[in-house]
């Protein structure tokens, strides 16, 4: 069985995460902070919250910095917030990021409706890791106000067009994120969360 752990930021509910994972087949403990001994096979970044609240409930919580605790060896999934965190600024606040990806998270334009709630389709641009058996097309669910805007489109491998290309899904080593929620997202999402799943396994 897979372990995992969840962040919780104290920010919001991550009862439905918890419950996706575990009916994919993963033991999961919700942990508050990166002090303790990393015992586990993946790590998620949450989608609950807010960018500065989060960051600092982090800094403010774990001695140990956050690179230090995954290193380039435990598989990470940033969920909407989760994936912003992995850039190295956001317009939401001051607080820097992770800076895990070059580049920054940058508000919806204001000519769209704010936040964007709802469903919307994938264009995959490249086959990607936790994109496998995820068909071009594919809906999936989104809750966010920004948008991220890497420096490098190397590490899109699907966008959706909410009047601007919005990176729906990025990978970059052992770090994948998504600006959709999974756990909300039906069939789809849950070959995304078992995908994520067979990473943490190897």
């Amino acid at each position: 069985m897979v372990n995992l752990a969840i962040f919780d930021y104290g920010a919001g509910n991550i009862f439905s995460l918890k419950n996706s994972l575990e009916q994919a087949g993963a033991s999961v403990d919700v942990i508050t902070s990166f002090d303790k001994p990393n015992v586990y096979s993946g790590l998620l970044l949450p989608g609950v919250g807010n960018f500065d609240p989060a960051i600092q409930s982090i800094n403010k919580n774990s001695k140990t910095k956050f690179h230090d605790y995954v290193k380039d060896e435990t598989p990470v999934l940033g969920i909407c917030l989760g994936m912003e965190m992995f850039f190295e600024k956001s317009e939401e606040g001051i607080e820097k990021g992770f800076n895990v990806i070059d580049g920054e998270i940058v508000v919806l334009p204001s000519t769209m409706k704010v936040p964007h709630m709802g469903w919307n389709n994938l264009e995959i641009k490249k086959s990607g890791t936790i994109l496998e058996g995820v068909d071009d097309g594919s809906w999936v669910y989104f809750v966010h106000s920004y948008r991220a805007k890497p420096k490098s489109d190397d590490v899109i491998t699907a966008e959706s067009d909410y009047g601007v290309k919005v990176p729906a899904v990025v990978e970059k080593n052992n770090f994948f994120g998504t600006q959709f929620h999974p756990e909300k997202s039906g069939d789809v999402g849950k070959i995304m969360i078992q995908n994520f799943l067979n990473v943490c396994k190897k």
